[in-house]
């Protein structure tokens, strides 16, 4: 069993509230626009960290970290991505892929609006955590923990830090 924090749109801002959240997971995953790195060397200080860049990443994040990180975490194929869409309304750029090969956990950033939504004709789970950062338009900071277990998704929890 592996217990998840996931975050996304950090945009440069990381603070001991994020970190409590981290120390408490086994894994960070991070779903793009990290904006510093320092967000990611202060999370790769503490727990191991599975990261995207996103459209506001400069070369030094893009060179460090995919623009698509697909791998399976025990039983679930995951994929991340920074823009990826919704279900019936994903990105161009990964909906064929997706119809071909749909993975059991689709994770994007990007909108700064949390959504967990199951796809039921791909079979699939779609996450985006919101965002946690301090910038952008989203008025609550928002992130999500959750375990995987074998092949099983479970005990989802919506984290709010608060307002930005």
């Amino acid at each position: 069993m592996r217990k998840i924090l996931l975050l996304s749109d950090t945009h440069s801002y990381i603070d001991d509230q994020i970190m409590k959240y981290v120390r408490q997971a086994d894994e960070v995953w991070h779903a793009g626009d990290i904006g510093d790195l320092i967000v990611t060397d202060t999370i790769k200080k503490e727990k191991p960290l599975r990261a995207v860049f996103g459209n506001i990443d400069n070369h030094e994040a893009r060179k460090e970290f995919p623009l698509h990180n697909r791998f399976m975490c025990e039983g679930v194929d995951v994929w991340i991505t920074h823009i990826g869409g919704y279900p019936d309304k994903y990105n161009v750029e990964v909906r064929e892929e997706i119809r071909k090969n749909p993975p059991k956990l689709f994770i994007c950033g990007h909108s700064h609006i949390l959504k967990v939504m199951p796809d039921k004709k791909l079979n699939l789970l779609h996450m985006n955590p919101g965002a946690i950062g301090k910038h952008g338009f989203h008025q609550i900071r928002t992130m999500l923990r959750f375990e995987i277990d074998g092949d099983k998704i479970q005990n989802l929890e919506v984290i709010e830090v608060g307002k930005k």
